[in-house]
């Protein structure tokens, strides 16, 4: 891998042949079919064949402004590795992506592409977008399976140590740039395994879990210590943790489910999305023991959001088994922020939408088992804050949805537990933790902060900007000691 401190000269490009590469077809990956991939856990697309991969990165026009690199949160120089990869240097292809990602293999299959680097795409003004996201995802993988895109360190040991807390995304960006600096890195996961939300948040049928378990090899080669099954605050005390270290960064995510606050939701069978998708997706020694109990097999699901969370909800439970599965959602497709694609997969594979409702009761059985969930049918008013729409219940519209299991699917928040680990952290009206936006560093001196922790559930891609921009701030303030 090559070193980010002295990155590589960018490739020679010439003068294409722009109207040529307008003109050429687009291509894309296959898929399993929908019959097939509910029958099994494997990723719903496959890699590239090599050349068409190639044929693909040459639809790319190279444009000079490069808008595809300046929509991507941590700036892909996207047309150089798409220079690359068409020529058939693939590996440096790769290379150019792991410049700024050190997720480059997620990255590719998880971020919305279609609203940041391929919605800016210019081919993608009168044709389909350039496969970015499947082309980075080709190269990366090409690299890993040819022996390559290990990172190595680049800087003699600083003697100064960092405690990572959390070991998602932004957790991986900070310790992995920080240890190539030279400095000693131990990271605390609370979970019995490594990966924060790519292992326990995301399904194995958009993300192989092998690719987590690769990265963390790669950190243990640059010597980051892992500990998992360790909580701060409960098996590491927080001034312990402070004072042996010589700077922290808190990349906790935001896990803590949000509830409908309606009747009847105590019920066994209602589900948080991570309760659910864990159970669904990992083994049982993987995770903690007040989650291995099997889900059994639940014939009707409801799944009550609108994000990917949910559309990961609703593939997870026809992959369970389940023969009825429906998405409950207030707005209508239009106001879904998710990716189309998945809703796409999510339709093709047999889920039921249900637009335009929103939950009002749990309804449940003799034996307090659920039985459906009623709803009401909204219309949509004026827009909210957010420029979608509010939606309006509409006056008896009661229906229920016949259901033996129900997932809540409506966001994420801080786990309120944080509040007690660290009392004297400044954090938001939502619990988030307050940082500054340009150095991530919080209140409490040599402690920084980043990821969905700090801005909410978001995206991968915006987790490892964070990484970034505390990694930088914490080795200057490291120096600095």
């Amino acid at each position: 891998m090559p070193d980010t401190t002295d990155p590589p000269a960018k490739p020679v490009r010439p003068a294409v042949d722009r109207k040529a590469r307008l003109a050429a077809p687009s291509h894309r990956p296959t898929k399993q079919k929908p019959e097939t991939r509910v029958l099994n856990w494997d990723e719903v697309s496959n890699l590239f064949e090599p050349g068409i991969a190639m044929q693909e990165a040459a639809r790319c026009i190279q444009c000079p402004a490069a808008p595809c690199q300046k929509a991507c949160p941590v700036h892909n120089d996207i047309p150089a590795a798409l220079w690359l990869l068409e020529n058939s240097d693939f590996s440096g292809a790769a290379d150019i992506f792991r410049q700024t990602s050190e997720l480059p293999e997620m990255c590719g299959r998880l971020c919305p592409q279609e609203r940041l680097c391929e919605g800016h795409c210019v081919v993608g003004k009168n044709a389909l977008p350039v496969a970015i996201g499947k082309l980075e995802t080709f190269t990366t993988e090409w690299q890993r399976a040819h022996g390559g895109g290990t990172p190595v360190a680049t800087e003699p040991p600083s003697g100064k140590r960092v405690a990572i807390v959390g070991t998602g995304p932004a957790g991986i960006a900070v310790a992995e740039r920080l240890a190539r600096k030279g400095h000693a890195i131990v990271m605390f996961e609370a979970w019995p395994r490594s990966g924060g939300v790519l292992r326990y948040g995301i399904p194995t049928f958009k993300q192989n879990k092998a690719a987590v378990d690769r990265k963390f090899d790669d950190l243990a080669a640059l010597g980051v210590e892992v500990r998992t099954s360790t909580r701060v605050g409960q098996d590491v005390d927080w001034s312990a943790l402070v004072g042996e270290f010589d700077a922290v960064f808190v990349g906790i995510g935001a896990q803590a489910g949000t509830s409908l606050g309606i009747p009847g939701e105590e019920a066994e069978q209602v589900l948080t999305a991570t309760n659910f998708l864990v159970r669904c997706n990992l083994d049982p020694a993987d995770l903690p023991e007040a989650m291995r109990d099997p889900l059994g097999s639940p014939r009707r699901v409801v799944v009550i959001g609108g994000g990917d969370t949910s559309m990961d909800c609703v593939r997870s439970a026809r992959r369970l088994g389940a023969e009825d599965v429906t998405l409950v959602y207030r707005r209508t497709a239009a106001e879904m922020q998710g990716r189309v694609e998945e809703r796409t997969h999510a339709d093709e594979e047999g889920v039921h939408f249900e637009y335009l409702a929103a939950p009002i009761a749990v309804l449940r059985g003799d034996a307090g088992e659920v039985r459906a969930l009623r709803c009401q049918r909204m219309a949509l008013g004026e827009p909210d804050d957010t420029g979608r729409r509010r939606p309006q219940a509409v006056p008896d519209s009661e229906f229920d949805i016949a259901a033996d299991m129900i997932v809540v699917a409506i966001g994420y928040n801080v786990e309120e537990e944080w509040g007690e680990v660290t009392p004297d952290m400044v954090r938001d009206r939502w619990a988030r933790i307050v940082a500054d936006p340009d150095t991530l560093a919080t209140n409490l001196p040599g402690v920084f902060a980043g990821g969905d922790d700090v801005n909410g559930a978001d995206l991968v891609v915006t987790a490892l900007a964070d990484g970034h921009r505390a990694a930088e701030a914490i080795h200057s303030y490291l120096l600095a000691q």
